[in-house]
């Protein structure tokens, strides 16, 4: 940590601050070092507060939520991780519905309160693991929709206060916004969605059935495609058009392993945990794929998920 001592830190966080967790637990592939630091926020504004601190303070920090799409060095992270567990949901029916989400709130668990309001336009997101925020974040997308075709406007927090952001704001492109990458200080602490009631002449419970359905066909398709177990989701942004996993399994990588994780036989865009694994590993893994199919197809394949952490060659 940047000549940070824990002593101030505990001095500004008192018992809500935790020293050197594992962060393996809190991702969805399973492998992370420790983090230096640990708080976990619970609400918006909660989240608001400790940002703030931290940005006075000229602490590194990472905000964590559903701890997908992303791979945490074995060396940890430096500095301090907050964990988002900010999770209220509004919603407002009638004309023109819409769900309010803070943004630690699983985009599942919004998608399917919204499907038994017989509410429709997340549907797609019945089976996209990670929070509101996160989704948000990268443009989170399935089935032909995505975070850019509903949202209404988020709300961040940046160096100026709370700020509220309209969708085209956002300048939204393929899994990626304003945000993604970017030198823009600034978290999300919200996100309001648009919804429709679909076919008004069905009652409510009808089209919460119609709803639900589409959802479960999702669900299904999705597992038929994907692979079970510890990952991170996909790995790579798919070309334009093109496949990341044919690629990879166009040079003969499916099913290759390094260490404990290896490219699924089932979709070669997806590097499964099996356990105890090393996230030096799954980098390593990356590198080959990346080399293997850039030599075959000449095709340099961009990471979907982030690097977090200490990298040594």
């Amino acid at each position: 940590m940047t000549k940070l001592s824990l002593p101030t830190l505990r001095a500004t966080f008192g018992d809500r601050l935790q020293e050197k967790v594992s962060l393996a637990p809190y991702t969805s592939a399973r492998i992370g070092g420790d983090a230096d630091a640990f708080i976990i926020a619970n609400s918006a504004n909660e989240l608001a507060e400790i940002i703030t601190q931290l940005w006075e303070m000229e602490v590194p920090y990472l905000l964590l939520g559903g701890g997908s799409n992303l791979l945490i060095s074995d060396d940890g992270f430096r500095g301090v991780v907050v964990l988002n567990k900010a999770k209220e949901i509004r919603f407002t029916e009638g004309e023109n519905p819409s769900v309010w989400a803070e943004s630690g709130a699983g985009l599942i668990q919004v998608a399917k309160q919204a499907a038994t309001r017989g509410l429709n336009g997340l549907a797609w997101a019945a089976a996209v693991p990670g929070t509101m925020g996160g989704a948000v974040y990268g443009n989170a997308g399935a089935f032909g929709g995505d975070i850019a075709g509903v949202l209404h406007s988020v709300e961040l927090l940046t160096k100026s206060g709370r700020e509220t952001w309209v969708v085209e704001d956002m300048c939204y492109a393929y899994r990626s916004s304003i945000l993604k990458g970017s030198a823009i200080k600034a978290v999300i602490l919200s996100a309001e969605i648009m919804l429709t009631e679909g076919n008004q002449a069905e009652t409510r419970a009808e089209r919460s059935r119609s709803v639900q359905e589409r959802m479960r066909s999702f669900i299904q398709e999705r597992k038929k495609r994907q692979p079970p177990g510890a990952s991170m989701g996909s790995m790579f942004k798919n070309p334009e058009g093109d496949y990341a996993g044919r690629l990879i399994e166009d040079a003969g990588l499916k099913g290759t392993q390094i260490g404990n994780v290896e490219i699924s036989s089932k979709h070669a865009n997806f590097f499964v945990n099996h356990g105890e694994t090393k996230a030096k590993d799954v980098k390593a893994l990356i590198e080959l794929a990346q080399k293997e199919v850039f030599e075959k197809n000449g095709v340099k394949l961009e990471l979907e998920i982030e690097l977090i952490g200490e990298w040594h060659e």
